[in-house]
């Protein structure tokens, strides 16, 4: 099997990222604040604006898409980044793409001199909660709506990782074994 490589995209592969983007808000609607009809017709600067505010890293598998998160400012914490948009093809789920979409995100993040990384996660979404504490973010007390339009109200909490080197040493919580995020593919 191909292994995993994960890359920036620079602004000429806008329509990678649109592919992916389009797939998965096709796929995964209630995952992403903006819609498939908000962002199907989007012309081509669109997509080129949106390559230069944030950065995206790309997963694959030789050349098959696998997943894509992205890397921008955070903007309540100069020193911080955050972490969003993250997105996995569903055949790709469980193989460990998630963790290294994260971990080049984080390594990403620390070679810009960022201090802390933020990832804000819907507190009904057990799963991403617990693959951001397996990978070492911390919850905190931020909270905020769900930008969702779903029916129900719901909320985000905001987790934080530490990109010092002496927190990335640090015990998992929740396991206590020492933290390498070195995931389940290394």
């Amino acid at each position: 099997m191909t292994e995993i490589t994960v890359r920036v995209l620079d602004e000429s592969e806008w329509s990678v990222y649109r592919d992916v983007r389009l797939s998965a808000l096709a796929e995964s609607p209630g995952s992403f604040t903006a819609t498939l009809a908000e962002e199907a017709d989007r012309d081509e600067q669109f997509w080129r604006d949106r390559m230069t505010q944030s950065q995206r890293l790309l997963a694959e598998r030789g050349l098959l898409p696998q997943g894509i998160v992205s890397l921008g400012p955070y903007e309540q914490e100069p020193s911080a980044a955050e972490v969003f948009g993250l997105y996995v093809v569903p055949e790709a789920r469980g193989t460990g793409v998630s963790w290294r979409l994260v971990e080049a995100a984080a390594a990403l993040a620390t070679q810009q001199a960022y201090l802390q990384l933020y990832y804000w996660v819907g507190t009904d979404n057990g799963r991403a909660v617990g693959f951001a504490k397996n990978f070492g973010f911390h919850t905190t007390d931020y909270r905020r709506p769900s930008r969702f339009s779903d029916p129900e109200p719901s909320e985000e909490i905001a987790m934080v990782l530490s990109l010092e080197l002496d927190a990335a040493l640090a015990p998992n919580p929740t396991s206590e074994k020492p933290a390498t995020r070195e995931g389940p593919l290394s």
